[in-house]
């Protein structure tokens, strides 16, 4: 028998699942059924802003060759994103110490293999990003899922991490922290994210900060981890914010010990990230009205999900602070969130997740409504919400 790989039993993110299950439904829908309304993924509506598209047909009409780019990305690319932390955060961050990326997901699989090593211990808190205990599994490195609940609004605290201090294993080698975080739109706030980073560079644990989201926010302003530590691994993207999730295209702002070895990493599994891309990404900084456009039809979408819902069955919520996505509790109706998203999708045509992808332990009785989709089909979603019986 041939070798199979150990990466070959990698779970399957779910919402992708979930993808494909409403595009095969969407499909055999017969004429003049009522479409399928997606909420199951964090895709944007709106799209690219249109002064990145114009950006690009400029660079096409131009005949600019798109090739390899530094590893690192394109120097303006790198230079716009350096002045950003200027100017959204009024933080320094040296053009040296930011890398373009393939994505966050790339952004990811290079952080970790930098710093970490096949059996590391990498904390994060659960409900989270499935890929990230993907990713880790794959590389040989162990996830800790840290017990939160909506006390701590299901983020880390430094209470947490003493503790297990306390514990045979100790302390881990990581720690991951999104704020806003997927699926459960909850924040850190300043002396929060602030107090984690101290913690981790006094006690040699590496923060790796998913910020995928910022901008995003409802309720406070944004922090940076790369405001409170040097030793921490930014991470962030074009695909939430900006509405660019097929450009697949990100950055890093990393450590000065891990600027070298991450150039060596992605000279070897990614060359660069797309050239367009790039050209795409740099323009987009400059798209304020439209980016402010966007917002507010997250806000309003997202008012209308926190009034509604619970009218319509689904009434113990998390805080949605920020992203675009509400994670409902439905253990009154079901403990199977895989099964009671199936029937969504068949009885009443909506897409969403099921809480288990994010938490395996108490995801079964979750599930998570994205709400960056046009607006007429939040509206039209919580209509047939009510609808359904499940």
């Amino acid at each position: 028998m041939l070798k199979v790989g150990a990466g070959a039993s990698l779970q399957p993110f779910l919402a992708m699942e979930v993808v494909r299950a409403a595009n095969a439904r969407q499909a055999a829908l017969a004429a003049g059924e009522p479409r399928i309304i997606r909420l199951e993924v964090g895709q944007p509506a709106t799209g690219a802003p249109m002064i990145a598209m114009q950006a690009v047909q400029r660079a096409l009409s131009d005949v600019l060759p798109m090739g390899y780019t530094e590893a690192q990305g394109l120097v303006s690319l790198r230079q716009r994103i350096a002045r950003h932390y200027a100017e959204f955060y009024d933080a320094t961050v040296p053009i040296e110490r930011v890398v373009v990326t393939t994505g966050a997901s790339g952004g990811f699989l290079l952080a970790f293999l930098a710093a970490f090593d096949p059996g590391d211990r990498i904390a994060l808190a659960s409900p989270y990003y499935p890929p990230y205990v993907n990713i880790l599994h794959a590389l040989g490195m162990q996830p800790v899922v840290l017990p939160t609940d909506a006390s701590s609004r299901f983020q880390p605290t430094v209470a947490l991490l003493e503790a297990m201090a306390e514990t045979p294993e100790g302390l881990p080698d990581g720690l991951i922290v999104a704020s806003p975080c997927n699926p459960a739109g909850t924040t850190l706030d300043a002396d929060e994210l602030a107090s984690l980073a101290r913690f981790c560079h006094a006690n040699g644990i590496r923060l790796v900060s998913d910020e995928i989201y910022h901008g995003l926010n409802w309720e406070t302003p944004p922090a940076t981890a790369a405001a409170f530590s040097d030793s921490a691994i930014v991470i962030n993207s074009f695909s939430k914010y900006w509405s660019m999730t097929g450009w697949r295209v990100g950055w890093l702002v990393l450590p000065e010990d891990l600027l070298r070895p991450v150039e060596r990493l992605k000279q070897n599994l990614f060359i660069s990230a797309p050239h367009v891309s790039q050209i795409a990404a740099e323009a987009a900084f400059d798209a304020g009205d439209e980016i402010a456009a966007n917002l507010d039809r997250y806000r309003r979408s997202r008012a209308h999900l926190l009034a509604r819902l619970p009218q319509v069955g689904f009434d113990d919520l998390c805080p949605a602070q920020g992203a675009f996505y509400i994670y409902a509790d439905i253990g009154a109706r079901s403990h199977d969130s895989t099964s009671f998203c199936a029937r969504l999708l068949a009885e009443v045509g909506v897409a969403a997740t099921p809480g288990v992808d994010f938490d395996a332990v108490r995801g079964h009785r979750s599930i998570r409504f994205s709400y960056c989709g046009p607006e007429a089909d939040i509206l039209e979603a919580t209509d047939r919400l009510a609808a359904f019986r499940g």
